[in-house]
């Protein structure tokens, strides 16, 4: 199992998420993982940025930054993919996932992307307000009107086809958004149905993912439910999913043998009431999934 930290917030809103990486490593990641049988290779963090306001560039800030992180990502994840590996990157916020997906294009295989986000991530600069890491999927899709520097990761452009994209517990999707699942024919799960019944839901992803040759996995905590495990880096008190339920659909999606690469985002440890506690209990969460 390689470890990869993308200490980064530089497409986020605010300062935080650049601190995820070390808590889970100071907090027992590895030894979490090791016990479950897992042979560990941890390459540090290969980014690092805390967010600041970038008024040059008010509708993409810190855009240098969010493409050097994910050049840097999309390098180690293509070599552990090409070697057949499986990877675990740490972000760090949702443009981390750019970095990921383009490394699995490097590395040639034919991917799938499953994305655990209470938000579609469909939006694009020119609509936005400066803040790159909702418009993560816009990207990876090369919609019009995103940036060419992050549309044009990796070999291939679009990045993916969006028969290759599956929305697992999305719940905002603003009307352009919609427009664009409907537009593209995009699979989605809804939070509704996650929450309704999470084992059908689950079979359901890992039905559409067994068709590709290599399955990520992009989990955004935001998809918990804030009030039952707070953690997340946006603080809405949603009904989201109850970690248990999250823990079930990963270990469902990371049984594939086609998986490959499970990228978490979005976690704020400042949230978090007790630090050790909750990430004590997020790493033995990502042992069972992936042990």
């Amino acid at each position: 199992m390689n470890i990869i930290g993308a200490a980064t917030s530089a497409g986020a809103y605010s300062p935080g998420q650049e601190q995820a990486p070390a808590a889970f490593r100071r907090d027992g990641l590895a030894e979490a993982l090791a016990s479950r049988g897992r042979t560990v290779r941890d390459h540090g963090d290969v980014a690092s940025f805390r967010w600041r306001p970038d008024i040059s560039r008010l509708q993409a800030m810190n855009l240098e930054a969010v493409r050097h992180a994910c050049d840097l990502v999309a390098s180690h994840v293509a070599t552990a993919i090409s070697a057949e590996e499986d990877v675990l990157v740490l972000g760090g916020d949702c443009t981390v996932e750019l970095g990921t997906v383009a490394g699995a294009n490097a590395a040639g295989a034919r991917i799938g992307l499953v994305y655990m986000d209470l938000d579609a991530d469909l939006n694009t600069p020119d609509t936005s307000d400066g803040a790159l890491d909702w418009t993560g999927v816009a990207h990876l899709l090369d919609l019009p009107g995103c940036e060419p520097s992050l549309a044009g990761l990796g070999p291939t452009r679009p990045m993916l086809a969006p028969r290759q994209l599956l929305y697992f517990a999305v719940e905002n999707i603003t009307p352009p958004e919609a427009a664009a699942i409907r537009d593209h024919a995009i699979e989605v799960i809804s939070r509704e149905e996650a929450l309704s019944d999470i084992e059908a839901a689950a079979a359901r992803a890992a039905e559409w993912a067994a068709r590709f040759d290599c399955v990520l996995i992009h989990f955004d905590v935001d998809v918990l439910s804030f009030i039952d495990f707070p953690i997340a880096e946006n603080v809405r008190r949603c009904d989201g999913l109850k970690l248990e339920q999250a823990a079930f659909a990963l270990k469902q999606l990371t049984a594939l043998p086609q998986w490959r690469c499970l990228t978490i985002t979005e976690i704020n440890p400042a949230h978090a009431p007790d630090e050790s506690a909750a990430f004590a209990r997020l790493n033995q969460v990502l042992a069972d999934a992936l042990g």
